[in-house]
């Protein structure tokens, strides 16, 4: 979870079986460093009690509109001015029908009504409920004023049915608060293409040619340049990660596939970041049967694939900031300025396999920023915060 200090969530809650999943929301926001209160109508507090958001909070958790033992102010109007978000979850048919038309009968509705802060609602009920065209029109009505809608999950509802309509994990429902709060959005109206993870090249039906790139780098960065308010277009080869939110995903397999998408996103692309592992070679021909094992040894030869950094600068367009990546196991700097200055590339990430932390398959990397003119060393960090150093130089150069 990114960190939240000095922001102030205010979390609805109301009467649906998915309630509970919000002690998990409130915990997580208050690791985070944020002040978090709860208001909660009465029927939500059938299926958990205010004492636990009380508990995890160390606020007072509002149900009565009239309640007499708080503090002397109009307590609606002052969470609404002190919030910096507001998320309703779950958000039942009733309370998006009460708030998509001004009803204000209880302490909730009436704070969301007097914020001017930014608001969002996570559906969740009866996939039935939520597909009937009055609870669409409610939500496109919420759309239209401004409220921020988060897609519901779908799966195995309480109601026995399968389909849409589960409240999403707490864990999307913090990235969905991270994703307004977390970071300043000063990539707004930029696009960011980033590619991730290895590329796999067929030897037959059954065997292939990859490496071990998991894909951690340039999902980090992507999540990263998506916090930052860019349009993010994710071009990743296989990988068991799951793609950030707010990110447009596009698989690939190949090398040839990657080049492809790039070729695709290119023209509409103000950042290129390259952190993919591109395969070098492929197999010069591909069976069409699977190989049958033999008693002798077996030679596969071997063709280059295009190189993609190569062909971007031959085609990139003027005001293209080109980021890539270099792994190396000798000659680090040498070998990574080399390919910065025949690939003309603004910036180069270098990072050596044979340095502890660094490399594939851990959550830490050691690189150090090359450019035309200077070099700059990062110390062992988290994926993630080797991403957030990433941009910050990125959109220093691009000043």
């Amino acid at each position: 979870m990114e960190n939240l200090s000095g922001k102030c969530v205010l979390l609805g809650v109301t009467g649906g079986i998915a309630a509970y999943k919000m002690a998990s929301v409130a915990s997580g926001l208050r690791k985070a460093g944020a002040e978090v209160h709860v208001i909660m109508t009465e029927n939500a507090a059938q299926f958990i009690t205010p004492l636990t958001f009380e508990t995890l909070t160390n606020h007072r958790c509002v149900v009565d509109t009239f309640a007499r033992d708080f503090q002397y102010d109009v307590h609606h109007i002052s969470l609404a001015k002190a919030a910096d978000l507001i998320l309703i979850a779950p958000a039942t048919a009733n309370i998006l029908a009460k708030l998509s038309h001004g009803i204000a009968d209880d302490m909730l509705t009436t704070t969301v009504l007097a914020a001017k802060c930014r608001k969002l609602v996570s559906p969740s009920m009866n996939t039935a409920m939520l597909e009937n065209p009055i609870t669409q029109d409610n939500l496109a009505t919420l759309r239209k004023y401004g409220f921020g809608i988060i897609e519901p999950a779908s799966g195995l509802l309480a109601c026995q049915d399968v389909g849409s309509g589960k409240l999403p994990e707490p864990e999307v429902l913090l990235d969905a608060i991270a994703m307004e709060l977390a970071r300043e959005k000063t990539l707004s109206g930029v696009h960011v293409t980033v590619t991730a993870g290895p590329t796999q090249e067929a030897l037959d039906p059954v065997r292939y040619l990859t490496n071990h790139s998991s894909g951690r780098m340039g999902y980090a960065i992507a999540w990263e340049a998506a916090l930052r308010g860019a349009e993010v277009t994710l071009i990743s080869g296989p990988t068991a990660l799951q793609p950030p939110m707010g990110v447009t995903l596009r698989p690939v397999t190949s090398a040839q596939d990657m080049l492809e998408a790039v070729q695709a996103a290119l023209p509409g692309t103000d950042i290129l970041i390259k952190a993919a592992a591109v395969a070098d070679y492929r197999p010069a021909t591909v069976s069409e049967h699977k190989m049958k094992k033999g008693d002798g040894e077996l030679s596969i030869p071997l063709s280059r694939t295009e190189d993609i950094l190569c062909w971007v600068s031959e085609h990139r367009h003027p005001g293209l900031f080109v980021c890539g990546f270099s792994m190396e196991t000798r000659d680090l700097i040498e070998n990574s300025r080399a390919k910065l200055e025949k690939k003309h590339l603004d910036m180069i990430a270098a990072n050596s396999l044979n340095t502890e932390g660094a490399g594939f398959g851990v959550p830490t990397n050691v690189v150090t920023l090359l450019t035309p003119d200077g070099a700059e060393q990062l110390p062992l960090l988290g994926k993630d915060e080797v991403a957030a150093r990433l941009l910050d130089a990125i959109e220093e150069r691009r000043k």
